[in-house]
């Protein structure tokens, strides 16, 4: 069976061969990331405040909030890419400044599009991946070339290792940035808003990839706004505000709690609850491609 036709099936299979593969369970108990009265923020403004979580492996959670609520914030601080202010970090059990591993933490960021300044072609992006496992002469060697093919056929995007990334449509590109992330091999995925400023169809390719993710026992943090996207993958719901959890728990105990804070505004008539986090994320992407992958085709035949 061909990469493609593994894509396509969703049964493809990582091999093992003595080699590791894309992604790795780890042990249930394994606590990723420990927060403890943690605050994140820029210079000594913080914008997270007071955070105490455990992530443990094989949990798949989303954070949610209102605009302004600290959800990237929260996930950028985990990955370093803000201040940490104050409280305890720990990753992987090591404390956060001794925290030295970074490739072990993929990342996803919010981004609509990849940048069509300079022409690569979606093999070419997903390689970047591996630079962490690479001499410093950067060479892409057999076991690069085995990963970067199965990052593809993870997300479906197999039969377009040399098409130029910008004949892509969004959500394409979308699932090349997450193949980026996989080649890295890394033991937790973090995503920042994976579903926004994609249709409909394309949020459903991608919550299939997710899916396929977590069948495979991977680690992921997601901020999210599209929730009906993902309820099928969700371990565990966190809910933030004010840069302060308002809720930690799973989907069905999430529900209940909103349908009560929804009661409970319209009772007093004290506002209403969003789950959007940013401006742009209410921005449909319009972009169509006739380079489709082999998880594109959905219901209705638009391509995602």
């Amino acid at each position: 069976m061909t990469g493609s036709e593994q894509a396509r099936d969703g049964s493809e299979h990582v091999k093992e061969g003595g080699s590791r593969a894309i992604v790795t369970p780890l042990v249930g108990s394994q606590l990723i990331v420990s927060l403890r009265l943690a605050s994140f923020g820029y210079g000594d403004r913080a914008v997270v405040s007071d955070v105490t979580v455990d992530i443990h492996a094989g949990e798949v959670v989303a954070i949610l909030g209102p605009n302004g609520s600290g959800k990237s914030t929260l996930v950028k601080g985990i990955l370093g890419l803000n201040d940490h202010i104050g409280g305890q970090v720990e990753l992987f059990g090591t404390l956060f400044d001794r925290f030295r591993d970074h490739a072990r933490l993929g990342y996803v960021p919010q981004r609509h599009t990849l940048s069509t300044s300079v022409r690569a072609t979606v093999a070419e992006i997903v390689a970047i991946g591996r630079l962490p496992h690479q001499s410093w002469l950067g060479r892409v060697n057999h076991e690069d070339r085995r990963i970067i093919e199965e990052s593809l056929a993870l997300v479906g995007l197999a039969d377009r290792a040399k098409v130029d990334v910008s004949t892509l449509s969004g959500g394409q590109q979308r699932r090349v940035l997450i193949a980026r992330a996989l080649a890295a091999q890394p033991d937790v995925l973090i995503m920042d808003e994976p579903t926004a400023g994609v249709d409909l169809a394309s949020q459903e390719v991608l919550s299939q990839v997710l899916a396929r993710l977590a069948g495979r026992g991977a680690t992921m943090l997601i901020v999210t706004h599209e929730l009906r996207a993902l309820r099928g993958v969700l371990t565990r719901i966190i809910e933030l505000d004010a840069g302060r959890i308002t809720f930690d728990g799973t989907s069905a105990e999430h529900d209940r709690w909103h349908d009560a804070m929804a009661h409970h505004d319209e009772y007093h008539g004290d506002g209403h609850h969003h789950d959007d986090d940013s401006a742009t994320s209410t921005s449909t992407s319009t972009s169509t491609s006739n380079a489709a992958g082999p998880l594109d085709r959905v219901p209705g035949g638009r391509s995602a």
